[in-house]
């Protein structure tokens, strides 16, 4: 996190002579520390360290979510990054504005608060940029509206208060020890020599280190090639263990229900068959487009499938349509549009 101070320090000039830095006032804005007693579900949700329950149940319920750096990038870019792919997927793929709630920074550097604000005005619930060092006890997501529990590792989280938006922290994955190393990805963890059977007790003594403890969400970011390890699932899986995803984990979070009330529990029902999306096209139109960054003078033409048209260049940062119009979208705040 930064560090405001208001007395003088020493830096170096372009000379290499020691000068006193200029003193300046700390921002007004920041976010402040947790305060429990104002912050209540289902808004807001923040503790101390951010390793408490919601709803103060016992920890009885366990949750496991399978899911070019942007971090000092404007508030232009962070809009056409963020709306303007969520705008591409709904062209091309016919997912909704309303399935797309949540985002990830690339490589875990968030965008400091120019990227929370486009996140709070353009209606997204949450983000999950947010990577947690190596702690005994895991941290459970939290809404921003205060401070974040625990060290920011990136050095880019936010330092304002964003009321209402959720931070789904990414824990860190170690064993004792730190053989294997200690990653947010699982796939950074470096089991290169494991075999199966080892990469599976590795994980079950990570997994256990949540599960014995505050039962904090166990999110599992891996490549499909790790659902061959059979044992996974076998292992992991218990009678008070759900599989779910990011947005179903938060909407039992901010109305926390005990394992007795689960199996009826209508936003993890797995049979539901209503307002599934329609299936995939068995023949989609598999198109070769023309592409050009908009800062280089060089075209190349990029493939796509699609059930639905072939637009007609390939869709970029300010043509999610692929009309062939450069910088034709214009994307305005939610809270502004009439």
């Amino acid at each position: 996190m930064w560090s405001y101070r208001s007395n003088i320090k020493f830096v170096l000039t372009e000379y290499n002579i020691l000068a006193p830095a200029t003193i300046t006032e700390p921002p007004t804005d920041l976010a402040v520390k947790c305060d429990p007693a104002e912050c209540q579900l289902p808004y807001c949700f923040c503790s101390k360290d951010g390793t408490l329950i919601p709803g103060g149940l016992d920890p009885e319920v366990f949750i496991i979510i399978l899911q070019h750096g942007l971090e000092d990038k404007g508030y232009e870019e962070w809009v056409g990054e963020m709306v303007g792919m969520r705008d591409i997927l709904k062209y091309l793929s016919n997912i909704s504005k309303s399935e797309v709630v949540g985002m990830r920074a690339p490589f875990l550097k968030p965008g400091r608060n120019t990227q929370y604000k486009v996140l709070e005005e353009f209606g997204y619930i949450y983000d999950s940029s947010i990577g947690a060092p190596a702690l005994p006890v895991p941290v459970w997501p939290y809404t921003l509206d205060y401070k974040i529990p625990h060290e920011c590792k990136s050095g880019t989280c936010p330092s304002k208060s964003f009321p209402g938006v959720w931070e789904i922290p990414l824990n860190t994955h170690y064993v004792e020890g730190f053989e294997g190393g200690h990653c947010p990805y699982l796939d950074q963890c470096v089991l290169h020599n494991h075999d199966a059977e080892d990469v599976f007790e590795w994980l079950k003594e990570d997994f256990l280190r949540y599960y014995d403890q505050n039962r904090a969400p166990y999110m599992m970011p891996f490549h499909t090639n790790w659902f061959s390890i059979k044992e996974l699932e076998q292992g992991l899986h218990k009678p008070d263990v759900w599989f779910v995803t990011a947005t179903q984990a938060l909407t039992w979070m901010t109305d926390p229900k005990s394992v007795k009330d689960l199996n009826n529990y209508e936003p993890w029902d797995c049979k539901k068959t209503d307002n599934l999306p329609p299936p995939p096209c068995k023949n989609p139109n598999k198109c070769a487009l023309s592409f050009k960054k908009p800062e280089l003078n060089i075209t190349d033409t990029r493939y796509l499938e699609t059930c639905n048209e072939c637009p007609n260049q390939y869709p970029w940062l300010g043509d999610a349509s692929g009309s062939g119009i450069p910088g034709k979208d214009n994307y305005v705040p939610d809270n502004v549009r009439k």
